[in-house]
């Protein structure tokens, strides 16, 4: 048997080849960098041919490093969920930059929607709400705008898909397939259905010949072309990435829970196989799909966690790395009143208020570095804190948290976090668990485990928890303090 498991790890600021093993080793990764194209306020995009460049580099260097193809047993793609590719199906060529899950361009579409009264059918029917944040808007706006999209449309060429979506067809040189747990954030998949529903894409006048294949996120998906990597490597694992963190954190029973901070926070709870649905504004989503049978999940989506840090960073240079905000934090006993709402690009769940704009309350003459970076991190508790209460309140509240993504690494946000929400909080020693989950998929599907349920217990790896240690009143004077200035929002 090969050695190792080929992970493609598609973020919104960068991309990532990683080597994992059977056991859920890690074994090096390869990164580069995403260009973040920002047109107008509120639009955000990638050029879809950057990202194919450099995940072909990376996968490359990666194949050098395990010694050739030959030890690659099997690939496994995770990625940002709900950015759109818009491709010609001949050429293989994009048709006009992807438009990032971030974006918000497509509101006043989703006002019309509202307006209308389809909401409450949609969300019933997908577990989505009408916001930009989805797939489906964006690929209307890609054929309302862009006259080389609508071309392809009347030609019959065009191919609209999802990151994974787009680097399966490049990989294997024409396959047009998306795994189901990206189908089930465009707003076009029923939770209860097989394929894309004709009915979704005529409300949303997306046409259906352009989208791709629903497929199991785990098995025989598909092979890379050999003249890529020198041999054909199986494909078996694809997953969303907020997917693949819960499967990467074992949350595999109805019930378990995680939390993913990276650009954005993700909570997810398993609900088995039971088709979620929600009264307070929360997500129903497929958790996992394999041989055709799923579990779901409720899900909780706020916009902005890290990218808030590296705001400070790159627009206030309030830090020169990320890794400063948690000495700053320790620094000094408390924000002396200040708070950040970090609506850079409207609020997510629960609040869903797309015209939100970020605030920063409480500043004085007294504020400096230490207190905006501190009030920063105190925000992803605060947001954090406001989707719990909604799972509460949907029959679903949390008994422990298991956090993983680049922001878990400060310790002082874990202990923040376990203190506002007043229950432990565990994160394994190894918090990439978005690729890690990949790697369980991939593993199961290729046959090095025999399911899903084996693959995650033999590739978790260990834990450390945070138990809360905050005095009510200093806990309660927090979130006083939060819903004033998210009113302000």
């Amino acid at each position: 048997m090969s050695d190792y498991i080929l992970v493609l790890d598609e973020g919104t600021t960068s991309t990532r080849a990683m080597l994992f093993d059977g056991t859920g080793a890690f074994h090096g990764a390869a990164q580069e960098e995403l260009t973040q194209h920002y047109p107008q306020a509120g639009w955000v995009e990638h050029d879809a041919s950057e990202i194919w460049d450099k995940t072909l580099a990376c996968a490359r260097e990666m194949i050098a490093k395990a010694g050739g193809a030959d030890k690659i047993a099997c690939i496994g793609i995770t990625n940002q969920r709900e950015t759109v590719v818009a491709w010609d199906k001949n050429s293989g060529e994009p048709l006009a930059r992807a438009i990032v899950w971030q974006d918000r361009r497509t509101e006043p579409f989703c006002v019309d929607l509202r307006a209308a009264g389809h909401e409450k059918d949609v969300q019933a029917r997908t577990g989505l709400l009408l916001d930009p944040y989805f797939s489906g808007t964006k690929m209307r706006w890609l054929l309302d705008n862009d006259e080389n999209v609508r071309a392809a449309a009347e030609k019959g060429t065009l191919a609209f898909g999802t990151i994974e979506s787009w680097l399966t067809f490049k990989l294997t040189g024409g396959e047009h397939v998306s795994d189901a747990s990206n189908a089930s954030r465009t707003l076009l998949l029923e939770l209860a259905g097989a394929q894309f529903d004709a009915g979704l894409c005529d409300l949303l006048g997306v046409p259906h010949a352009a989208l791709p294949q629903v497929v199991d996120m785990s098995g025989a998906l598909g092979e890379t072309s050999a003249d890529l990597f020198g041999r054909a490597i199986p494909i078996t694992g694809m997953v969303g990435d907020q997917q693949a963190a819960t499967v990467g954190q074992a949350c595999l029973a109805p019930g378990e829970t995680k939390a993913t901070y990276g650009t954005g926070a993700f909570v997810l709870t398993n609900q088995g196989a039971t088709i979620p649905t929600s009264k307070n504004r929360l997500l129903g989503t497929v958790l996992t799909q394999i041989g055709g049978e799923r579990t779901y999940a409720i899900e909780g989506s706020v916009f902005v966690a890290g990218s808030l840090v590296q705001w400070l960073r790159d627009s206030l240079g309030i830090v020169d790395v990320a890794s400063q905000t948690e000495e700053l934090a320790r620094s000094i006993p408390d924000t002396g009143g200040v708070t950040i709402v970090p609506a850079l690009a409207g609020l997510g769940a629960p609040h869903w208020r797309a015209e939100a704009r970020g605030l920063i309350s409480g500043l004085s003459f007294a504020s400096g570095k230490a207190e905006l970076a501190r009030a920063a991190l105190e925000a992803m508790a605060h947001q954090t804190h406001d989707l719990a209460t909604a799972f509460a309140a949907d029959g679903t509240g949390w008994e422990t948290l298991r956090i993983d993504g680049g922001m878990t690494a400060n310790n002082w946000m874990a202990q923040d976090l376990a203190d506002i929400l007043n229950l432990t909080v565990e994160r394994p020693e190894f918090v990439e668990t978005t690729a890690l989950g990949a790697a369980m998929l991939a593993a199961a599907g290729a046959g090095i485990h025999p399911n899903l349920d084996t693959a995650a217990q033999a590739m978790r790896g260990k834990l450390h928890s945070f138990e809360p240690a905050m005095d009510e009143d200093v806990r309660e004077e927090r979130l006083t303090r939060w819903k004033k200035a998210l009113a302000a929002a």
